[in-house]
């Protein structure tokens, strides 16, 4: 892969989270890039910490979700995986000697306007993008984000994003089924082969974007 072409996303991998996640990766794909992920292996013999330092050295853009910060039940901890693999983004970043890191772009994304602010105050004043936890509102911070800063011309419209989306599940659900994929087995695919999927189904579709 490309390090030009990779986006790094940095989120949590609760079963929650699915419900964003997958169209994030599914607009990141239809603009031409290739999410990466720290699910796209399952290596028992690797490290994942050398995992995040593979996948960060690796992408030039990153997106970071940090809505899942807050503990949410009684002696529950705060969830503190996704600052850290920001850090080691931003540190790449900021310290390198090689100059190809000084190009790195990210997006950080939260739930609610400020809510970082009481858990991770260090980065007050940067452009933090809300979604509500809600998957058209994550698409169209991503959308927007790529047109932005990364140099994506003429992308199609957030809602035209989502539209294709639930195309390409209804399609996934079908094709799979038919192949003798049980809904459970088609919900719980590694994420590597629903990538994969994806892809295919972008790169047949007519979809359209230019780059800078």
């Amino acid at each position: 892969m490309i390090y030009e072409k990779n986006v790094f996303i940095n989120c949590p991998y609760d079963k929650e989270y699915f419900k964003l996640l997958r169209p994030i990766v599914f607009t990141v794909i239809t603009m031409g890039y290739h999410p990466r992920l720290a699910l796209e292996t399952s290596d028992s013999g690797e490290n994942r910490i050398d995992l995040l330092y593979k996948l960060i050295d690796e992408s030039q853009y990153s997106i970071h979700d940090l809505s899942r910060l807050q503990s949410s039940e009684e002696n529950e901890f705060y969830r503190l995986n996704m600052p850290f693999e920001l850090g080691l983004d931003f540190g790449c970043r900021k310290y390198s000697s090689d100059d190809k890191y000084r190009n790195k772009r990210s997006l950080i994304l939260e739930k609610s306007y400020y809510d970082y602010k009481r858990a991770l105050s260090d980065i007050s004043g940067m452009d933090i993008k809300p979604h509500n936890d809600e998957p058209q509102k994550a698409i169209k911070a991503v959308r927007d984000w790529f047109s932005e800063t990364v140099g994506v011309r003429r992308p199609p419209s957030a809602s035209k994003i989502w539209e294709n989306f639930m195309y390409f599940y209804d399609d996934f659900y079908v094709k799979r089924e038919e192949e003798g994929f049980t809904k459970k087995e088609v919900d719980t695919l590694p994420m590597c082969e629903l990538l994969d999927y994806m892809e295919e189904w972008v790169q047949g579709g007519s979809i359209e974007v230019t780059t800078a």
